[in-house]
């Protein structure tokens, strides 16, 4: 009987997680997909530099105190599971050990909202210039010397520009730029400009404004997006913690005495330990898809 409770726990947390997974999955796909694409990737260190510039990096102490939290959770949870020291030693440094892994991708995450934030500054302000400029390359100019974008992508729009000077024709920056930067706004926009500077278009200015309406609708999707998918975070988080204690409903309906005697049997722990890490690759999971797939895949 009470190898079949564990069993039917097992099954349970399985399931729900796989549907957990795909849930989020789902979710983050449908919503960014249709907002924003990936961002070129770029080093770790880069990333974490950037991140530190913007201030939102996580103090030593802050670092410290997510160890604590992750070990000592750990240790308890699989203390009451296994009421073995070492076990809970074991499963509290593992769990220690994942908090650069977690550190690394909040970083991404900082980094790539930060990336979306200069390419929102980048097409609106090209777009401002060139219904004045009628110049893609003067506009490029005007927002650089703006000052309001800021490295990597205030480098990138130099290079652009570099490119337009030296060959003549603005194709190769243009391709350049959305090969480090592949979002449908700025390819729409620089195809856009290319049409209008290829084909001599006459009135550009309604092309323009439906530009800047478009660019506008889905800057205020990925705001509200944003908000979204950290509310569906907070409650995954949730539920992941509350099916670490499942198992423990079998502990409550034996009896403590009952329960250590069933530990006793090797089926029995090689069911627990793969309650926890079945529970813990899942919300490690649902970890990385929050704080990586800000982009589509």
């Amino acid at each position: 009987m009470e190898l079949i409770l564990l069993l039917g726990i097992t099954i349970f947390i399985i399931i729900y997680r796989k549907k957990q997974d795909n849930d989020t999955n789902h979710f983050i796909t449908d919503q960014v997909t249709v907002l924003y694409e990936k961002f070129a990737p770029y080093s770790f260190k880069k990333v974490r530099e950037k991140t530190k510039e913007l201030g939102r990096e996580m103090s030593p102490k802050e670092y410290i105190l997510q160890g604590a939290f992750l070990g000592g959770f750990a240790a308890v949870i699989s203390y009451l599971y296994f009421y073995n020291l070492i076990t809970s030693i074991f499963y509290a440094v593992v769990a220690i050990m994942f908090v650069p892994y977690l550190s690394f991708l909040r970083c991404k995450r900082v980094y790539s909202e930060f990336i979306f934030e200069q390419i929102q500054v980048y097409t609106s302000n090209t777009i401002m210039e060139f219904a004045t400029t009628q110049s893609f390359v003067k506009s490029l100019e005007g927002v650089r010397e703006s000052g309001l974008l800021d490295d990597p992508v205030a480098g990138d729009v130099d290079r652009v520009i570099e490119l337009a000077y030296k060959n003549g024709s603005i194709d190769e920056g243009i391709e350049f730029f959305n090969n480090l930067y592949p979002y449908y706004i700025v390819k729409n926009m620089h195809q856009l400009f290319l049409q209008i500077t290829k084909e001599g278009a006459q009135n550009s200015n309604d092309s323009l404004e439906q530009m800047q309406l478009d660019i506008d609708t889905l800057v205020e999707g990925v705001y509200r997006d944003r908000i979204d998918r950290a509310n569906f975070h907070k409650k995954f988080l949730q539920f992941g913690m509350v099916l670490y204690i499942l198992a423990l409903l079998v502990q409550y309906l034996l009896g403590r005495e009952s329960y250590i005697i069933l530990l006793q049997r090797w089926y029995v722990k090689f069911l627990l330990h793969a309650i926890l890490i079945i529970n813990t690759y899942f919300l490690i999971n649902g970890e990385k898809y929050y704080n990586e797939n800000v982009g589509a895949e």
